[in-house]
């Protein structure tokens, strides 16, 4: 078995649109999944930021549950 290989992130924190975009994901799905402690955020004053480092380690998370067959 072969990992997909994730370009690395240009950036150490994204906004929810931008992380919206990199997983081609609907804004809700994005709540949806910080909701659920799948994707991991902090804050910065009133501005909620997801980390590189979780954006990877989500697509990480989706892989894993692929190979194994299962969805959660």
């Amino acid at each position: 078995m072969t990992a997909t290989t994730i370009p690395a992130p240009s950036k150490a924190l994204y906004r929810i649109p931008e992380a919206m975009r990199l997983l081609s994901l609907s804004r809700s799905v994005i709540y949806e999944q910080i909701r659920a402690k799948r994707l991991r955020t902090v804050t910065q004053g009133r501005t909620r930021l997801v980390p590189a480092a979780a954006i990877t380690a989500y697509v990480a998370l989706l892989e894993h549950e692929a190979q194994k067959g299962g969805t959660r």
